[in-house]
């Protein structure tokens, strides 16, 4: 009898706890557990030696630092609130609000 092909889901498709368990079986690849998703797929097409037909990338660091302002402003946001000043609040709010839907712009980007 002939064995089926494994076949291998597209490394899009699979978890980063799945990312991560392929990422140790190669060589090459240091600091798995500290990746994420897609820092693990890039560094896996990089040792694998595959590349990407469309050639766009997810720029991390940018997301990054707006999460990091988010943090920031929903810290102010909570200030705000405890001194009563609803129009801090609003504007706090809105401004939220916009920095997630650019995460979300440039998470998709990629």
């Amino acid at each position: 009898m002939a064995e089926k092909a494994v076949k291998e889901k597209p490394l899009e498709k699979m978890t980063a706890k799945e990312l991560r368990e392929l990422a140790l079986t190669l060589d090459g690849i240091v600091g798995v557990h500290s990746m994420n998703k897609p820092e693990l797929i890039e560094a896996i097409k990089e040792a694998k030696g595959i590349v990407d037909e469309d050639g766009r990338k997810v720029d991390t660091g940018a997301i990054r630092q707006l999460k990091a302002k988010i943090v920031e402003l929903k810290a102010a946001r909570d200030e705000a609130r405890e001194a009563g000043d609803k129009a801090a609040v609003d504007r706090l709010r809105r401004r939220i609000s916009k920095a997630k839907k650019k995460t979300r712009r440039l998470a998709s980007a990629g």
